[in-house]
């Protein structure tokens, strides 16, 4: 005998055959009518499928506010400023990275209109793009200076959201100074090419030449080719290598530039004397090697 929990199975024939009766049957258990010995479908009484309705609702509903308050939790937790903003462009909501940036309380900020309580963002080129997403759900992603104060730099995106719009902010000024940098850098490497007097380097922690400028190439009487991944050390003098590789050992060590004199060998024997400067080439998370600038001071 079948367990009490067990439906009752059915082919499709017979169901077709006595419905009436498995209709009644349904409303105690469910009835399984196979199709060729496989379970196709199943009846069940209509409270029973009330019910199921209801849970399978619940459970949405549950999975529904998990899913809001992980987000909420997410927004509150990262580092980029957020502010929602409803259609009258009026703070509703900001996250706690977004009130440090301001440098204002949440409370003071919700309910009031965006460009008087953040003048910086009314008066900026971002506003028009603002009204934009408010008024045409316009996206917008980039970088923009001096919103909040002189030689800042925001990255901001706007998302269209139903309740408006939401603005997030993350501040860029390290990399935006670092690219700075690294436009001066190129710009004074190639002063030195024009002037052509001056040689460079730039070679790796473990002291191997990774670039070398025409000057110094032309200078030693060797083509780019043959002095790339050379030790830098091994071009100098055989008096004069020791000193230097303490000095460069001591410029990775602290980061302090360093300026000495010493003497190159060119390819045809002549000894070269020079004055080497040196300065490390630092990355994000330890040393890119350094460069080099030789002068000359006369040959001997």
């Amino acid at each position: 005998m079948k367990a009490a929990h067990e439906p009752q199975r059915v082919s499709a024939a017979d169901f077709i055959r006595g419905f009436a009766n498995w209709r009644l049957q349904s409303a105690r258990k469910p009835v399984v009518v196979t199709h060729h010995g496989k379970d196709a479908h199943v009846l069940i009484s209509l409270d029973d499928y009330r019910r199921l309705d209801r849970e399978v609702g619940n459970e949405i509903a549950a999975a529904s506010d998990i899913l809001q308050a992980s987000l909420a939790a997410l927004v509150e937790s990262i580092r980029d400023g957020v502010i929602l903003i409803d259609r009258q462009r009026r703070v509703a909501a900001l996250n706690p990275a977004a009130s440090d940036m301001f440098e204002k309380p949440a409370a003071d900020l919700i309910g009031e209109d965006l460009a008087a309580a953040l003048p910086g963002i009314g008066e900026s080129l971002i506003f028009h793009h603002i009204i934009r997403l408010i008024d045409h759900r316009e996206r917008f992603s980039g970088d923009v200076p001096g919103v909040f104060r002189p030689r800042q730099w925001l990255h901001v995106d706007l998302v269209p959201l139903p309740i408006g719009g939401a603005i997030v902010l993350r501040d860029v000024s390290d990399a935006m100074a670092g690219f700075a940098a690294g436009d001066m850098r190129q710009a004074m490497l190639g002063a030195i090419e024009v002037d052509g007097g001056v040689g460079h380097a730039r070679i790796s922690v473990r002291e191997t030449i990774e670039a070398a400028n025409a000057m110094l190439i032309d200078m030693l009487g060797v083509d780019a080719a043959a002095i790339r991944r050379v030790r830098f050390s091994a071009l100098l003098a055989a008096g004069q290598r020791a000193a230097f590789v303490d000095v460069i050992e001591s410029v990775f060590r602290s980061g302090d530039p360093a300026r000495i004199v010493s003497q190159m060998v060119a390819r045809d024997g002549s000894v070269v004397d020079v004055t080497l400067s040196i300065v490390e080439v630092r990355g994000a998370y330890a040393s890119d090697g350094a460069v080099i600038l030789v002068t000359p001071r006369g040959a001997s």
